[in-house]
């Protein structure tokens, strides 16, 4: 097995192919929608993905920054060498798409400042930090590949809830938040995520695991709940109202320690995401 060129092709499906649990909920919506206009704009949605999957062409022109998450099983192990595999995967991948170039040239501070201009290569786009997991299966050892664009980033939050003892408190907060970020982020239908656990790390981190477990053709009734609530709102696709604010929503909750607060991190993802794959090494 090649695993560079393997991390490469994850890289290329996780950025030009729906997953097919999105594609039957958005089918799903296209039947059920009421509003002409959103109906619309759904079937046009379901085209674009049908051509980026054909073509190998991106989802969005925003290509998103690689995030990894590791599963692994007690009788597996990583290496470095695994590692700088798996980066170079990255690499080439992000080049062979071609992703957009969107990595900041300078120090510390041009960075922030982005005051010395933008590399012309897509593959200088790194990954973040690499996100290690337990796998209950001991011979376990899956590498899921997020792309995370920046419009979500924009209108993402983590933050304290004061949980008075009540999931229905901690929940509802999530919606709220969920609701102001969906009325500004202009790319629905979304299938927003949300992590809760003690900090605000493990809380980030379950959210992204959320991402990549989540099934739409398999919601918890929590998951549910969200959904209905949030499509009650009247968004709709591309914010042209209707029924499908959101196609669903993925929950993920971790530990918790006795506390007055829960830690939550939700993401309002846009109508291309979650774009994952996974490879089972």
């Amino acid at each position: 097995m090649d695993i560079v060129d393997n991390v490469a092709d994850s890289i290329i499906k996780a950025s030009t192919c729906l997953s097919q649990d999105k594609k039957n909920a958005l089918k799903s919506a296209i039947r059920n929608e009421t509003n002409e206009n959103a109906s619309w704009a759904l079937t046009q949605i379901l085209r674009n993905y049908e051509v980026a999957e054909k073509t190998k062409f991106p989802l969005c022109d925003d290509t998103g920054i690689p995030h990894v998450v590791i599963e692994l099983g007690a009788e597996r192990e990583i290496t470095s060498e695994l590692i700088a595999q798996i980066n170079e995967g990255i690499y080439q991948g992000l080049n062979k798409l071609p992703a957009r170039p969107m990595a900041v040239k300078g120090n510390d501070i041009e960075r922030i400042e982005q005051s010395c201009g933008l590399y012309d290569n897509p593959g200088l786009m790194k990954p973040a930090s690499f996100l290690i997991d337990n796998a209950q299966d001991p011979d376990t050892l899956n590498v899921h590949f997020l792309l995370q664009g920046g419009g979500p980033e924009i209108r993402a939050k983590t933050y304290r809830v004061y949980h008075k003892r009540s999931f229905d408190v901690v929940i509802s907060e999530a919606i709220g938040w969920l609701e102001d970020s969906l009325k500004l982020l202009g790319c629905t239908p979304s299938i927003p995520a949300i992590g809760i656990g003690r900090t605000h790390y493990e809380a980030s981190s379950l959210m992204l695991k959320a991402m990549i477990h989540g099934n739409l053709d398999n919601l918890a009734n929590e998951e549910k709940y969200v959904s209905e609530k949030l499509n009650q709102s009247n968004i709709g696709p591309l914010g042209f109202g209707g029924n499908t604010t959101v196609l669903g929503t993925f929950i993920k909750i971790g530990n918790q320690r006795a506390s007055g607060v829960r830690i939550v991190s939700v993401r309002p993802s846009c109508f291309v995401e979650p774009r994952k794959s996974t490879l089972k090494l």
